[in-house]
């Protein structure tokens, strides 16, 4: 097999997946005692933050758009 056909493929956790791990180790270790919905805040903080960007870019791009016309 030659390295040079050879391509790295990028499979790593992420900072996200890294700390709901140590979340969830924590809390069914019962070393700490949060809700789940905050045990599991890494994966869904970042998807609501996404959305709530886009929908802010979209919401001012839309309120231009109406100034533009007028």
């Amino acid at each position: 097999m030659s390295t040079e056909n050879s391509q790295n493929a990028s499979g790593g956790i992420g900072l996200s997946g890294l700390v709901f791990l140590v979340f969830l180790v924590l809390k069914l270790l019962h070393k700490i005692d949060w809700s789940w919905i905050w045990v599991t805040a890494p994966l869904w903080i970042p998807v609501v933050l996404f959305f709530a960007i886009v929908s802010i870019i979209v919401l001012f791009s839309a309120i231009a758009g109406y100034w533009s016309r007028r």
